[in-house]
């Protein structure tokens, strides 16, 4: 939940991260772009702003950029392959980097 905060969130390209900064702390997505695929992975929220609804507005500025891109949404990160089997709509899935298990140091 959003807590009714004013978050603005900018892409920075070059970085290839959406980020947002919420009481002077900034939270982000980072992702890669290859093969024609949007690849979240990682989402960084600092604890002093946890549980405000924070990574799902990153992850869906990112997936909606890749849409708007005409690429395919994946996720490495363990938040957003979440994110993806919570939002359907977004036709995406765990990248060939993804570990469930968390074994592979990414």
């Amino acid at each position: 939940m959003l807590d009714n905060i004013a978050m603005e969130i900018k892409h920075d390209k070059d970085a290839c991260r959406f980020a947002t900064t919420v009481d002077g702390v900034t939270a982000h997505v980072a992702y890669r772009i290859y093969d024609g695929m949007l690849d979240i992975r990682h989402t960084i929220v600092p604890e002093a702003i946890e549980g405000r609804g924070i990574a799902s507005a990153l992850v869906k500025a990112a997936y909606d950029y890749a849409m708007e891109e005409g690429l395919k949404a994946v996720a490495t990160c363990r938040y957003a392959v979440v994110w993806l089997e919570r939002h359907p709509e977004y036709n995406g899935h765990p990248s060939h980097d993804w570990c469930a298990d968390g074994s592979c140091g990414i």
